[in-house]
């Protein structure tokens, strides 16, 4: 699966390269849109080489540096939403956090932070121009609390569901590739949130945008 992944922006970065050596380079009319191509695929390679040391350093069981700690998962939230917030404004998406309750979760804050930032990315590379994002956090039943990230996007389709925690899996290979998705944000969630004790779920409509909620133990 990784040769796979790897195999398709390092072909595109070698043939635009040479395409550009070749003579493209003196191109005023292409030069420009081909080093653009170039660049967007190498930032891809970055991404599934950081994705895959997340899920390297998840899979290697190594005990954690510290102690889990509580979270206030409203200080987690705002860190997330300001990593995401200038590739929303570039596609007109608003980011809303309408019912965010102040709860607190033990686990690592770092890792929740990973997992939300996921979401949000997903959430945005996704979804329609000028749509929208909302996050909720919210106390739910059995001392746990709710964290829910939903979108205005395109949704998954319903055979596809019961896939998207797959590594490398994406339910639309034709628009996940150029949004930069490498099919291993959703994995990484789950991962992470399952290590803290929680589950992960979703819930989509195909053009009706997607919903995926996190639920932990309250701290």
């Amino acid at each position: 699966d990784v040769s796979h992944e790897l195999r398709t922006p390092l072909a595109a970065i070698r043939g635009y390269a040479e395409t550009l050596l070749d003579g493209a380079l003196e191109d005023q009319d292409n030069n420009r849109k081909f080093l653009e191509i170039i660049l967007s695929h190498a930032i891809r390679l970055n991404n599934i080489a950081s994705d895959l040391l997340v899920l390297s350093e998840l899979d290697s069981d190594a005990p954690p540096l510290a102690p889990p700690e509580r979270i206030r998962v409203i200080d987690v939230i705002d860190s997330a939403v300001h990593t995401v917030e200038g590739g929303a404004a570039l596609r007109g998406i608003r980011l809303k956090r309408e019912q965010c309750q102040d709860c607190s979760v033990m686990g690592y804050r770092f890792r929740l932070e990973q997992a939300l930032v996921n979401l949000l990315d997903n959430a945005v590379k996704f979804n329609r121009p000028d749509g929208e994002v909302n996050i909720e956090c919210i106390p739910a039943s059995d001392a746990r609390v709710q964290i829910s990230v939903s979108d205005t996007g395109i949704g998954i389709p319903s055979e596809d569901m019961k896939r998207i925690f797959e590594r490398f899996y994406r339910a639309d290979k034709a628009r996940s590739r150029p949004a930069g998705g490498t099919g291993l944000g959703l994995p990484i969630v789950k991962e992470v949130v399952e290590r803290m004790g929680g589950t992960v779920s979703a819930e989509s409509q195909l053009g009706g945008g997607s919903k995926f909620t996190i639920v932990l133990k309250e701290a």
